[in-house]
């Protein structure tokens, strides 16, 4: 699938990763920046989504996303995303994507704005739903700063944000797609508010510490098909 991932916004926490591993399935090991995991809430407006060779089709190509990912390597010791849950403003795109790539995802009454440099994002869990889960969101409203510098990124902010492999579970086995997407365009960010469930709702602690906070404007993407994790293919 192509498309673009446009003001997108960052938000990090660390977590021992003793937490964060009970979270993952067999063959994935978490990953660690200076001996700690980190859980991210990225909220974003999905655009121009399309096929290969298909044009876009403007009732689905364009709806808000919020996803709560972490990150993991594999038994190769390729590093990749893990998401916990994806929101999405499409219930097309949700179904296609649980189907297809066996995410876990779910339908959400969804909002993405900006005037200047604040950003808002809002999300409501609508679909599927536990018992006790309809309060299930993320409002934040978030300011840009300024531009982060190749040296600030050479260390734990390219960790959390230059990921280009993403890992599910299909058919109960582990599986593997690969990510395409130039460098992330990336700016300092705080958050002018922040209120979410999304941790909770995933089975994570409160993490009890401010988030560390990137933006981007964003860049297009091309996400390959799964295929399954062999054991032992070379890295």
């Amino acid at each position: 699938m192509h498309h673009r991932w446009a003001d997108i916004t960052f938000i990090h926490w660390r977590y021992p990763p003793e937490v964060v591993q009970g979270f993952l399935p067999d063959g994935l090991t978490v990953d660690t920046f200076e001996g700690s995991a980190y859980v991210g809430v990225t909220p974003f407006l999905m655009r121009d989504v399309r096929a290969p060779g298909l044009p876009p089709l403007p009732w689905l190509s364009r709806f808000p996303e919020t996803n709560v990912r972490t990150y993991a390597r594999d038994a190769q010791g390729r590093g990749g995303l893990w998401f916990l849950s994806l929101d999405a403003g499409s219930l097309p795109a949700v179904l296609g994507a649980r189907a297809g790539y066996g995410l876990p995802y779910y339908w959400s009454r969804m909002s993405v704005s900006g005037a200047g440099e604040r950003r808002s994002y809002r999300c409501r869990r609508v679909w599927p739903g536990a018992p006790g889960s309809s309060d299930v969101r993320c409002d934040a409203d978030v300011d840009l700063g300024a531009p982060v510098t190749e040296a600030e990124r050479s260390g734990l902010a390219d960790f959390l944000v230059e990921r280009y492999r993403l890992f599910t579970v299909v058919a109960g086995r582990l599986a593997t797609a690969e990510v395409e997407h130039p460098r992330w365009p990336l700016h300092h960010a705080r958050t002018a508010g922040l209120e979410q469930g999304l941790l909770r709702a995933a089975g994570l602690p409160e993490p009890g510490h401010d988030p560390i906070v990137h933006a981007s404007p964003g860049v297009s993407v091309r996400i390959g098909m799964w295929r399954p994790v062999q054991a032992g293919e070379p890295a």
